[in-house]
């Protein structure tokens, strides 16, 4: 049997490469709230999907609960918006904080038992952002910061059943949420590629039974402001 993989945030920007890496050597489960873009991706890399939001607790529950075995789990899904703290709305910070936070922290809680069977790996997309944050933006930085300190604890927590629990931080990548939030030129070239971060999820996934990758800094060649 192939180990088993799950990918939130499956048909964003890095999800997306990070199904297709995956697939390669795992069964992949997609897991995506854009029906369209779900099916295409199962269509061209054979990955299954789960069709959901991942708010919706129990959803998660319930798709869990459905799985007899999980090896890897991968947290790429995040909303972002580009506000300064005059217009950080409670309602904006109440929504990326869910879904950026909260939503991981449940879905890792619901698969943990799986995941110590397997000995597995939990990956969490962060930002380089959490330590680098930007002008003009109060709301991202701070739930990828709390993303960061969920990684941190659930690793101390779980290291003795032999869970590793990794961070993989890229800075500015080419995707569709940087596009909408970029101030300036925009120039492709200049950014990660979505295909690198994926390598490096794939380098988490493939190190040696005798290490723990804990936190994966992914930066553009040349440095952006």
């Amino acid at each position: 049997m192939k180990p088993v993989a799950v990918v939130t945030g499956a048909t964003g920007g890095m999800g997306a490469e990070i199904v297709t890496d995956l697939a390669l050597t795992h069964d992949v489960i997609a897991v995506s709230r854009n029906a369209a873009a779900l099916a295409a991706l199962q269509t061209r890399t054979g990955c299954c999907g789960w069709l959901g939001d991942l708010t919706d607790h129990a959803f998660l529950a319930e798709r869990v609960a459905e799985l007899g075995r999980l090896d890897v789990l991968v947290h790429a899904a995040a909303v972002s918006t580009h506000v300064a703290i005059d217009d950080a709305t409670v309602h904006e910070w109440r929504r990326e904080l869910e879904s950026n936070v909260i939503a991981p922290a449940e879905l890792t809680r619901l698969a943990m038992p799986l995941l110590r069977a397997s000995r597995g790996t939990v990956i969490f997309i962060g930002s380089g952002a959490s330590t680098k944050p930007v002008r003009g933006s109060i709301i991202y930085p701070a739930t990828k910061h709390a993303l960061k300190a969920l990684a941190d604890g659930l690793r101390l927590d779980e290291s003795s059943n032999g869970v590793r629990v990794s961070t993989v931080s890229p800075g500015q990548t080419d995707t569709p949420m940087l596009r909408s939030s970029w101030d300036g030129d925009y120039t492709t070239e200049r950014f990660i590629q979505p295909a690198s971060v994926a390598r490096a999820v794939r380098f988490v996934v493939d190190a040696s039974p005798d290490v723990h990758l804990t936190d994966v800094a992914v930066r553009p060649r040349t440095e952006l402001a």
